[in-house]
Formats: C-alpha cells, sequence, structure tokens
C-alpha cells in the first residue's frame, strides 16, 4: 500500500477529488458536509490499474485548521497538491508547501482542479514554478474537472506512475505510528488508527504508548477495513490495544517499539528559513509550536547561533515526544504576535539529549558546534560531539554506533580520550601539590572533575605516566617529598631513635613536634618512619635490626625477654613482635613463647 494526502488552500476541490477518485466520503463529521469545509482529518482508499493500492488523508485547507493539516501530512511520504483553476495560487497554498516543505517532503503530484471553469494554464505554471523552490521540485502535473470527469483517468496513472517511484520504507525500523483517530468498539475496546512509516506491527506485540510509556499489546489489527496479522509500511493501520484506556489515548500520541526511542524535554535543532523569506523579515519568537507526526507541543526557543540561512537552537518541549536524531518537524507561529499561524521554518533535530550549558560561553560554543553540521549528524557526529556514550544511546538517538573500541558498554572518542588523558595529568599534579601528604587523587574525585559518567572510564583514559594503586591516582615516577616542617619534625624522631632505637616516643612528644596522625602517615608512607601501631613509630630498618637482637636469645623466648633485649616498653614490644611475626622474623612456639625463623634476618 501506499499513502498520499491533500495539500491545498481551501475550498480548492480536494475532499471533491478523492471522492471522485475512490467514491468514499473522506468528509466523516456531519458538519464537515453541511458547510462543504473539511474540518478534521478524513480518509478514503482505491486499487489503482497496477492493483497496487493508495490510501488519502485528506487535510483541510483553511488557515484555522492548519495544525490538523500537519497531522494528517506529517506522517505520509507524498502529496497531492491541489490548485483551482478559477482561483490560482492562494495564502493558504503558500502556507501548506512551507509545510511540506519544511517536512522535507520530495515526492508528489501537481493537480489543478475546476479546469472546466477556466483555463488551468496560468494556475498549473505558478504552481510548478513555487513548488520548484520547495523540496518537492519539479513533480508531474494533471488538470482535471470533477464536475465533467475530465483528466481523472490521466490523473489515476499519474498516481500510479507516482507510486511506483516512492522509495523503499524499512520493514525493520523500531515502530513509531503517529495517532491520528482513537475510540472505542463495543466488545473490542480502544482503537486507533495512523499512518506506520516504518517497522512492522503484528498481533501480539507489546509496544509504548508516548509520552506515559505505558505498555499495550496489539489485540488485532486492520487496513483499509480488512483484518490483518501483521502489516508492514507504508500503510493505513487501525490498532486494536489490549491495557489502553480511551481516556488515556488521543491524536498527537504514539505507538512506539519499547526501548528503540528517547522522550525528550529539551532537544539541539537546526533551523531553515523558508525559501521565500528575506533575512530582515525572518525573526523567530521566544515561543512556538512544533509539530511531529500527528504531534505538537509548545517549546520555548533558545538560539545557540546562526548564519544567513539558519538558526541553530535549544528548544524546551512542555510535553516530552519520541524523537531521533535527523527527524524532520515544523515550527509554527501559533498568531499571537502576528495576528496569523505561519511557518516559521524546517526543523531538523541535532541532539535528543543535548550536553547541559553550565559555564559561561557554554551556550555560544555549542551553538558553533553545531552550526558547523551541514548534515544529518551520524554515530561518528555524535559520539564526537558528546565524547563519551553508552552503546544504548545510540539506539535510543536513532544512530549507529561507529566503530570504536567499546570500554564495558561505553564507548569514548578518541580525540575526547586524548584530551581527557593530558587533563588528568594536570589534575593529579596539582592535587599531589596542594595535597603533599596523600597517597594520590582518589579515583572518585577525578572522574568527577573530567565529568565522566562511571570509574571504569578513568582507567581508560589514563595515560602512560600515571598508575592507580589502592584507589587513588598519582605518578609513576613521582618520589613524594615531605614538606619542610613535617621533614624537620621527623628528622628530629629519628635522631632521637638513633640512640635508643626501640625507645618509641610518646603521644606528648610527637604533639609537641606538631606530627598528627595525617603527619605520621604521611611518614610511613614515603618510608620516613616505621609505623608499628597507632602513635607508635620508630625509625625504618627497626623490624629488621630486631629480629637480630632476637635471634642472639635463648629460643624460645617471652616478650619480657625480647623486652629487656631492646631495651624497650610494654607499649612497644608487643605491637613490635606482632610485626615481626607477619613479616615472617619470628613464630610463635605457645601462648607466651616465640622462636626467631632461620634466617633470622630475612622473612
Amino acid at each position: 500500500m501506499h499513502v498520499l494526502a491533500t495539500a491545498g488552500h481551501v475550498d480548492h476541490g480536494k475532499s471533491t477529488l478523492i471522492r471522485n477518485l475512490t467514491g468514499m466520503e473522506p468528509d466523516r463529521l456531519a458538519e464537515e458536509r453541511t458547510r462543504g469545509l473539511t474540518i478534521d482529518l478524513g480518509f478514503a482508499w482505491m486499487t489503482l490499474p497496477s492493483r497496487r493500492q493508495v490510501a488519502f488523508v485528506d487535510v483541510p485547507g483553511h488557515e484555522r485548521f492548519l495544525g490538523t493539516m500537519l497531522a494528517g501530512v506529517g506522517p505520509v511520504p507524498a502529496v497531492l497538491f491541489v490548485v483551482a483553476a478559477d482561483e490560482g495560487w492562494k495564502p493558504q497554498s503558500e502556507e501548506h508547501l512551507a509545510a511540506l516543505d519544511a517536512l522535507g517532503v520530495r515526492h508528489g503530484l501537481l493537480v489543478v482542479t475546476r479546469s472546466d471553469l477556466a483555463d488551468p494554464a496560468p494556475a498549473l505554471a505558478a504552481a510548478r514554478e513555487r513548488l520548484a523552490r520547495s523540496s518537492l521540485g519539479t513533480v508531474p502535473a494533471v488538470a482535471v474537472s470533477a464536475a465533467t470527469g475530465a483528466g481523472l483517468p490521466r490523473l489515476v496513472a499519474a498516481i500510479d506512475e507516482v507510486t511506483s517511484g516512492l522509495p523503499e520504507p524499512d520493514r525493520t525500523a523500531p515502530v513509531r505510528l503517529w495517532l491520528d483517530r482513537s475510540f472505542t468498539i463495543r466488545g473490542s475496546g480502544v482503537v486507533v488508527t495512523g499512518t506506520l512509516g516504518a517497522g512492522t506491527v503484528d498481533i501480539g506485540d507489546e509496544l509504548e504508548l508516548s509520552p506515559s510509556r505505558q505498555r499495550v499489546q496489539v489485540r488485532g489489527l486492520q487496513t483499509l477495513e480488512r483484518p490483518a496479522r501483521s502489516v508492514g509500511p507504508v500503510a493505513r493501520v487501525a490498532v486494536n490495544l489490549r491495557g489502553a484506556e480511551r481516556s488515556t489515548v488521543s491524536r498527537g500520541m504514539a505507538l512506539l517499539t519499547p526501548g528503540r526511542w528517547s522522550l525528550p524535554d529539551v532537544v539541539d535543532v537546526r533551523l531553515d528559513r523558508p525559501g521565500d523569506a528575506e533575512e530582515s523579515d525572518w525573526e523567530v519568537p521566544g515561543a512556538a509550536v512544533l509539530h511531529v507526526g500527528s504531534g505538537r507541543t509548545v517549546v520555548r526557543i533558545r538560539p545557540l547561533a546562526h548564519d544567513r540561512r539558519r538558526l541553530v537552537a535549544r528548544l524546551a518541549l512542555r510535553d516530552r515526544m519520541p524523537l531521533h536524531v535527523g527527524d524532520r518537524a515544523v515550527l509554527r507561529d501559533p498568531g499571537q504576535s502576528h495576528g496569523e499561524t505561519r511557518v516559521l521554518g524546517r526543523v531538523t533535530v541535532l541532539d535528543v539529549r543535548p550536553p547541559a550549558l553550565r559555564r559561561r560561553g557554554d551556550a555560544a560554543r555549542r551553538g558553533l558546534r553545531l552550526l558547523e553540521l551541514v548534515d544529518v549528524p551520524d554515530g561518528a557526529v555524535m559520539l564526537d560531539q558528546h565524547g563519551v556514550l553508552r552503546l544504548p544511546d545510540f539506539t535510543l538517538m536513532g544512530v549507529a554506533p561507529p566503530d570504536v573500541p567499546a570500554v564495558g558498554e561505553w564507548l569514548i572518542h578518541p580525540d575526547h580520550r586524548r584530551r581527557m588523558g593530558e587533563r588528568l595529568v594536570s589534575l593529579v599534579t596539582g592535587y599531589a601539590v596542594r595535597n603533599p601528604l596523600e597517597r594520590g587523587m582518589p579515583v572518585d574525585a577525578a572522574r568527577r572533575a573530567l565529568d565522566l559518567p562511571h570509574r571504569r572510564l578513568v582507567d581508560a583514559v589514563l595515560p602512560s605516566p600515571l598508575r592507580i594503586v589502592e584507589g587513588r591516582i598519582r605518578r609513576a615516577d613521582q618520589v613524594q617529598e615531605l614538606p619542610g616542617p613535617l621533614a624537620r619534625a621527623v628528622g628530629v624522631v629519628v635522631t632521637r631513635l638513633a640512640e635508643a632505637p626501640f625507645r618509641a616516643p610518646e603521644h606528648q612528644e610527637l604533639a609537641a613536634l606538631g606530627l598528627d596522625r595525617k603527619g605520621l602517615a604521611a611518614a610511613e608512607r614515603t618510608g620516613h618512619l616505621l609505623r608499628i601501631a597507632d602513635g607508635v613509630v620508630l625509625a625504618p630498618g627497626a623490624d629488621e635490626e630486631a629480629a637480630r637482637i632476637l635471634a642472639g636469645l635463648p629460643q624460645p623466648f617471652s616478650a619480657s625477654d625480647a623486652r629487656r633485649a631492646l631495651d624497650t616498653t610494654r607499649r612497644v614490644i608487643i605491637p613490635l613482635l606482632e610485626l615481626l611475626d607477619r613479616g615472617g622474623y619470628t613464630e610463635r612456639v605457645d601462648a607466651n613463647q616465640r622462636r626467631c625463623r632461620t634466617p633470622a634476618t630475612s622473612p
């Protein structure tokens, strides 16, 4: 199946044309038929001579219903642009063309109606000229008359030819079915309809409703009022849902493949100026309406940078919407400041999870980087923009991950890895200067300083001069020296211990020298003192000297024997003997005695 939408000025015969082609009434509301004015979306279909089926989404042409028009055109790949021969190009013709151009619609057919009332050539020439300047470019054109039937066979043949050239849709893509109708059927429950542009829906599938992410199940499927077990793109489809309430489902929502879509409330976009707008006339308000598919929401616009034709901006969405990088949308001024609705331009989504702008100058730098992008970003560009991303992030963005070695589930851009490594060297060096008594910079502090999302990424960016030991980062070639006051205090202690190697200074003596717990830990860590217990320190090598002396005692020996041999106190001898046990110099014989191991001077 193929799906085409109508477009064109109000009362130029769009609904009449569809009625004559299909034999079906697209205006489904009594008010529409009474007033002769399409108010809501209409739907009809037919079988072409090639046996291909084509469905039509008939949209309103009145300016007041431009939002409804966009809901119908948004998910559709091709358009029938209708212009009346007796009225020619009109303001809403221009507005509809601006919307189609903003959506990037590239396939279509120009139909000049009411050719029995006026020569169609002038209207045809004017319309062709305007369409040629849009994304539609040069399209086939047919003049018809609903009253006489003239040109209708040629139109059917032209529709057949246009649909044969439409690009093949991706049946394996994640589903995003924008909803344009919802209703209930007794005995069946909630039914929703929409145009399936990509992906495949099967009975039994579990899908998500945006923006609530409520899980629902496909209970039944219809396409063109015929039951189906599976529907692929492009198709008009009705889906009977299990697990949904009518009050919670409405136009503008979407059915999504779970786990494949982000629902951001902030996005970075490129806004292209309409083709006929002069730079001096192009004003972008602080708030507007964003149309994507059949969905729409109010957005606040924060400009980031611009050139003559483009503006890059950050949009804050009032309502979350399912978006991928590269999505096309329409930004519309709802008319509060201009007295009429107007299309502001084409929106291309550049990032669905943009980085925070915290520091002065972040917005300007971000804008310049986005302005450099001349096309839709791919996975490599997104990794370059963010530096670090998880593999699932690429799926949610709608881009393929680049060929970069993974760190677990993370990818790091090579340039970002290099920059992080260089910055880490600077951070660790500075930390050592500011904290001379520390063993190095804590890994988590480095992670926060680098704004890395996971600790293991610190390992990944660690350059060769650095190493991680016991959760801290330090330079491998760094010799840690004690600061002057601490070095002098330690020197006093070592000098005193030279006279009485095992007479550890008392706590009061250490305090008088300014040696607190932190200072003693630094002295131990740098090898200037040997810690045998809290607040009990000896000179380096005292353990080996004690083992040598104790080896000269009759074996085994008691703690009292050792205390007398080393000329020390019980405060020192008990933890010293335990240290010698742990070092392999001595071993217990029983509860009261030890003996030296052989050889006694080495563990």
